[in-house]
């Protein structure tokens, strides 16, 4: 039964061979515990989210984060890695921002300097898409016609909880990447025994999120994403309030609206930027979505929450618009260290500490 879910996984992905795990989190802190050992590098984007900030600092490699979707940091300490093995993490879709990573140019990256790309695709329902490119057991990333590197090596990570809604977690990639995820990442694996009635279904999920109905949900979800931020490109809309209050408040005013919509404070996001994270689902209707607009109209009459002013420049960080007098600031505090992880603050007092 496992065995057929993990080829399932792996015919869903596209490449030779899956692994199974128990969680998403676990897939995190079983591949970069088996693959980032002592004497490698693990580069680690700025804004990953938390199961792959706590596999990175568990691992035993050394850790280097670099800018937010910084092509040009990374490639600076791939340069400076020497002879290590180096290993680039990333979310494809950010849990906090719902912005996109750069996968063509991270590819072309990690292709040139020889070093893994390690790829989470827990929050990618509306894309990156990854194509299949020549050789066996690799993804080509960024569209049907994009120039990327044959030699590149891939490992997919993620989840069958959120989009499929069911449990365990996965890594996906060629075989000669499995021996190592599988071997030595063995104290979080999924037991042959557990799950199997849940497994029974997951076999099915992959084959469904391919079919019509699952092209028809992703249609569902974009269109309703459209309509709060048109071009968006993923479910995961933040409304950025800035004040820790502020947030709350707004978020306790949707509540009583019958609207669910969390509050994000620090240390999850830096000071300055707690926000109302909006998470829409195909499930959701175009009246709800109606609903959520006006209720944030009337939480903000004399601002745009979202980026949707002709200024704003979307190809660049949601919260840097082209005209400066549009942008969100996050004010600079000398206790937050931006250039650092984004849990490791230099007063350690803003410190997350993981038991």
């Amino acid at each position: 039964m496992h065995g057929e879910l993990e080829a399932e996984l792996a015919a869903w992905k596209q490449t030779e061979r899956a692994v199974l795990f128990p969680t998403g989190y676990a897939a995190n802190l079983g591949v970069l515990a088996a693959l980032g050992g002592p004497g490698t590098l693990i580069c680690s984007d700025e804004l990953n989210h938390a199961p792959l900030i706590d596999g990175a600092r568990l691992a035993r490699g050394e850790v280097a984060v670099y800018g937010h979707l910084d092509l040009d940091h990374l490639s600076s300490l791939l340069d400076a890695r020497g002879d290590r093995l180096a290993l680039v993490v990333t979310d494809a879709v950010f849990s906090m921002d719902g912005d996109m990573a750069p996968v063509e140019g991270l590819s072309e990256a990690c292709a040139r300097h020889g070093a893994l790309l390690i790829l989470d695709e827990a929050h990618s329902v509306l894309g990156p898409e990854l194509p299949v490119a020549a050789g066996a057991g690799r993804t080509r990333a960024g569209g049907p016609d994009a120039d990327v590197p044959d030699d590149l090596q891939l490992l997919r990570l993620g989840t069958l909880s959120k989009t499929l809604g069911s449990l365990g977690g996965f890594v996906a990639g060629a075989v000669a990447l499995h021996g190592p995820a599988r071997q030595q990442g063995a104290p979080v694996h999924l037991h042959d025994g557990s799950h199997s009635g849940r497994l029974c279904r997951c076999a099915r999920s992959p084959r469904r999120a391919a079919l019509r109905r699952g092209r028809r949900a992703r249609r569902q979800a974009r269109a309703l994403v459209d309509r709060l931020v048109p071009g968006h490109p993923s479910p995961i809309v933040p409304v950025v309030c800035g004040d820790e209050a502020r947030a709350l408040d707004a978020a306790a005013a949707l509540l009583d609206r019958g609207m669910l919509v969390p509050a994000i404070r620090p240390p999850t996001v830096p000071p300055g930027t707690s926000r109302l994270r909006v998470t829409v689902s195909a499930a959701h209707t175009d009246a709800q979505i109606g609903a959520l607009v006006s209720a944030l109209e009337d939480l903000f009459p004399t601002s745009s929450c979202f980026p949707t002013h002709p200024r704003w420049d979307r190809t660049a960080h949601p919260y840097r618009a082209s005209d400066p007098s549009q942008r969100l600031r996050a004010p600079t505090r000398p206790r937050w260290d931006r250039t650092a992880h984004p849990y490791r603050a230099s007063d350690p007092s803003w410190r997350v500490i993981v038991r």
